[in-house]
């Protein structure tokens, strides 16, 4: 039997999800959402035909799973909310709230509540995200098949032993559309600034980023392998790398990812603090 599902705050990551696991096969009629906008839900109902409520209890009262994609500043709140339900259902708690840790959402629930933490991104939204997930020791083998699947309707999945990774997980997949989004623009304006026209830019950007991707994605080859395999000795790729490296691009992508895991843990120690 299909489990039933709510998905508490179902703005654009709740939508993805939901529209993934239509896709997938669920039963429209075992899932809900619950948003405080009345015009959101009646949107999402014509769309994909499930329920819709704004009371975040009521939603959770029909669910095996509660998925929670509210703002991690009042994640805490909702779960307090729920934790009466929650506790009598025995349902299985998804946290996609970026840098909230388990423990402190398992305080606002009362403990012994099966957890999983979702770290998914924004590719999501067009079912090509990639999500990280953790479970506790409450999750039982059946939940964390669950979990994953819930997360596969979207993209790819992979598992972390430690929920510490968490951190640098956000650093690398959850902000790194942005990385690739501002090389891509870099790459774009340098293209348009030496003559080409800027929608011939900006195609050929997205095409090559893309065809990259799929590349490595699809081989069997190392990164770097893939790398030098393109930079023929003398050619204007090996040319155009030695620059890059001048310049420290790898040291300057460690910077940023090393800023972007320092305040995951900045924003996680403030929530944890106002528990």
């Amino acid at each position: 039997m299909e489990k039933s599902i709510a998905i508490i705050g179902a703005g654009h990551m709740g939508t993805s999800l939901i529209g993934g696991l239509i896709n997938d096969g669920h039963p429209a009629d075992k899932i809900w959402a619950a948003n405080p906008t009345p015009e959101k839900l009646s949107r999402l109902q014509q769309r994909f035909h499930i329920h819709t409520t704004t009371d975040n209890s009521v939603a959770a009262q029909a669910a095996d799973i509660v998925i929670l994609t509210v703002k991690p500043f009042i994640i805490t709140t909702v779960t307090a909310e729920l934790r009466p339900i929650i506790h009598a259902r025995k349902s299985l708690v998804i946290s996609a709230a970026s840098g909230i840790r388990e423990t402190s959402i398992q305080h606002s629930l009362g403990g012994n509540i099966p957890l999983v933490r979702a770290m998914p991104n924004v590719p999501a939204l067009i079912g090509c995200g990639a999500t990280a997930l953790f479970a506790n020791p409450f999750v039982t083998e059946d939940q964390h098949s669950a979990a994953e699947s819930i997360f596969r309707a979207v993209g790819m999945v992979v598992w972390l032993e430690k929920e510490e990774l968490m951190d640098t997980v956000t650093a690398l997949s959850g902000c790194g559309p942005a990385y690739f989004f501002l090389v891509m623009e870099a790459l774009q304006t340098a293209a348009e600034e030496l003559g080409l026209p800027s929608e011939t830019a900006r195609l050929l950007t997205l095409q090559t980023g893309l065809g990259a991707a799929r590349m490595a994605l699809e081989s069997h080859s190392t990164l770097a392998e893939l790398r030098r395999s393109v930079a023929s000795p003398g050619g204007s790729t090996e040319r155009a790398l030695s620059v890059l490296e001048e310049k420290n691009v790898r040291g300057l992508f460690k910077q940023a990812l090393l800023a972007a895991k320092q305040r995951a843990e900045e924003l996680a120690t403030t929530v944890g603090e106002k528990k």
